[in-house]
């Protein structure tokens, strides 16, 4: 079992920037590919960003692609999403995710299912 504890949510002005945290409970955390997903009211939840263990793959949605960056310190056992440029469609509850099943695996997947283990949510609001 791994537990998994986001930070860093909070209002910020449209064109402004956050970074998440996602403190892992586990050293086996390292071993992981982790995402980001988010859920905006009455949508489904969507993916955001993943990285593989060694943080050698990266993979982001068309909708942040070149404004957020998912980045990983195994020694902290923390994932980040730094977000710049936010949009107010950006507003969401932000999930951090783990993926046993790509232990040590070189990928990065996209479905919520994959990912068996999930935070509480932080919650981010883009003001326009």
């Amino acid at each position: 079992q791994v537990q998994l504890v986001e930070s860093g949510g909070g209002l910020v002005q449209a064109g402004g920037s956050l970074r998440l945290s996602c403190a892992a409970s586990r050293r086996t955390f390292s071993s992981y590919t982790m995402g980001w997903f988010r859920q905006a009211p009455g949508k489904e939840r969507e993916f955001v960003a993943g990285i593989s263990w060694s943080g050698g793959r990266t993979y982001y949605a068309d909708s942040v692609k070149g404004r957020f960056t998912i980045s990983r310190d195994n020694a902290k056992n923390t994932v980040y999403l730094q977000m710049n440029s936010l949009k107010p469609e950006d507003t969401a509850v932000y999930y951090c995710a783990a993926d046993p099943s790509a232990t040590y695996a070189n990928r990065v997947l996209t479905r919520a299912g994959t990912y068996d283990y999930w935070g509480q949510g932080t919650q981010v609001t883009v003001s326009s």
